[in-house]
């Protein structure tokens, strides 16, 4: 399996604003796609700033290809995102695991 992780922040006044559009533009693309096992959002507050680490579950490479495009490194944008202030990270990364075990 591989997770593919991406960052991303925001202004605290429009943090619940982005997190709806994050699951309606990022996590529902992504379990839209054939090959993905799943989606999880975590949120952080710092000071002034929502951060915001999604994680997505994917079969193998080409699923995330499916997904992303050839260049599968840089994170995935939607219309609007700027309309949230988003900061985001231009690349994500993506791990190989055996499991994934809850905290």
């Amino acid at each position: 399996m591989i997770v593919r992780t991406w960052h991303g922040c925001v202004p605290r006044q429009h943090a619940d604003g982005f997190s709806e559009h994050l699951q309606q533009t990022g996590v529902l693309h992504s379990e839209s796609i054939k090959g993905n096992l799943g989606a999880f959002v975590r949120r952080e507050t710092q000071g002034d700033w929502e951060h915001f680490f999604l994680a997505t579950y994917w079969k193998d490479l080409s699923s995330i290809k499916a997904f992303a495009g050839e260049n599968y490194h840089i994170a995935v944008t939607y219309l609007d995102d700027e309309k949230f202030q988003l900061l985001s990270d231009p690349y994500v990364f993506q791990h190989i695991v055996a499991v994934i075990s809850p905290l």
